[in-house]
C-alpha cells in the first residue's frame, strides 16, 4: 500500500493545477459512491415463485370481489 502511495504521489507532482482539480473531483466521486447502497442483485427464481404467489392470491381477491359485486347488483335491482 506505502508503494502504491508513493507511485500515487510522483505521478501528483508532475500535474498542473487543472489537472490536479480533476483528480480531485475523481475522488471526490469516488468517496460519494463508495457511500452508496448497492441494489442485491434479483434471483429470477425467487421472482417466478412470488409472482406465482401473488398471481394466486390476486385471482382468489379478483373472486371475492366479483361474489360481493353480484351481491350490491342483487341488492340494486331489489330497490
Amino acid at each position: 500500500m506505502t508503494v502504491m502511495r508513493e507511485l500515487i504521489q510522483q505521478e501528483l507532482e508532475k500535474l498542473d493545477r487543472e489537472q490536479l482539480q480533476q483528480v480531485f473531483e475523481f475522488i471526490s466521486f469516488l468517496k460519494f459512491r463508495a457511500r452508496l447502497v448497492t441494489i442485491p442483485a434479483i434471483d429470477e427464481t425467487n421472482l417466478a415463485a412470488l409472482y406465482s404467489e401473488f398471481a394466486e392470491e390476486d385471482r382468489q381477491l379478483a373472486e371475492l370481489g366479483i361474489s360481493e359485486y353480484a351481491e350490491l347488483l342483487k341488492h340494486e335491482d331489489l330497490a
